[in-house]
């Protein structure tokens, strides 16, 4: 593989014929990664992953739960997040003005996560789940303590850890992208602690992460699964996985094959992951 690589660099070096193997290669790259997203869509796309893993932490729930900044709750995939929540006491969601904000719904609430937290809220729900939203904020640290600050129990959140720059003008910006170490830490702050932490990561496509942290670990030991991924996130996404030292290149070949068995008996015909 190396000589062919020589070759290969020393083609692209040359006038002319290189830019056009440059550019096959970069067609030969976009269309790879569109076949991934369509042959391993809940493995490459974040939002169907992200759903997958809430699926898996969500019906352990029976309090009250709030989607803050759920818009109309929609999952992106023909459902809706409050039937992720099946055992939920009460289901509530919560969104601000502007674009894809408040819209006046029987279960929803006007909620600014940069303002000071309405006093009633505190510690009103035991799940308090928010989905790709604080990379839009920013005062991030004020929006995860009011995040912490709802919840007398569990936290979700799904953040980009990989993504192009996406917003609305007038509305949104996009301000953030958060490892899990930050995550964690602000969560800390907050008398959190992380006691699940998943990715995406892939070669193809925009990478997620999925972070659940509790007030009472040792209340779910057992009933959902513990897991960090600090040392590893994002290797993947750049090729790297396989100059890291051996023992972590095994964790990630080991991680990557426990959940492709998982996806391809989820439902019977590897459509999950």
């Amino acid at each position: 593989m190396k000589v062919i690589d020589g070759i290969v660099v020393a083609l692209i070096r040359l006038p002319l014929v290189g830019g056009l193997i440059t550019w096959m290669l970069l067609g030969i790259r976009r269309r790879s990664a569109e076949i991934m997203k369509r042959a391993c869509k809940d493995r490459v796309r974040p939002r169907n992953w992200s759903n997958w893993e809430l699926r898996k932490i969500a019906p352990t729930y029976q309090g009250d739960v709030i989607n803050v900044s759920g818009w109309k709750d929609e999952d992106q995939v023909g459902g809706h997040y409050a039937d992720y929540f099946p055992n939920a006491l009460s289901y509530t969601i919560s969104n601000f003005v502007g674009e894809k904000g408040y819209q006046g719904a029987s279960n929803e609430i006007s909620l600014d996560i940069e303002a000071d937290l309405p006093p009633h809220l505190t510690g009103q729900f035991q799940v308090v789940f928010n989905h790709t939203t604080l990379e839009h904020v920013y005062d991030i640290r004020k929006a995860v303590a009011n995040l912490c600050a709802m919840s007398h129990d569990t936290v979700i959140l799904v953040t980009p850890f990989l993504q192009q720059v996406h917003y609305e003008e007038g509305s949104f910006g996009d301000y953030w992208r958060p490892t899990p170490m930050c995550l964690e830490r602000m969560l800390v702050e907050h008398g959190f602690e992380v006691v699940y932490q998943s990715s995406n990561d892939n070669e193809w496509y925009i990478v997620y992460l999925f972070t659940v942290a509790t007030r009472s670990p040792e209340k779910y030991r057992g009933k959902i699964p513990f897991q960090k991924i600090q040392e590893w996130v994002g290797v993947k996404h750049f090729g790297l996985a396989d100059s890291l030292p051996q023992h972590n290149a095994a964790v990630i070949r080991n991680h990557d094959i426990r959940h492709a068995v998982v996806w391809i008996f989820a439902d019977g015909r590897g459509n999950e992951f």
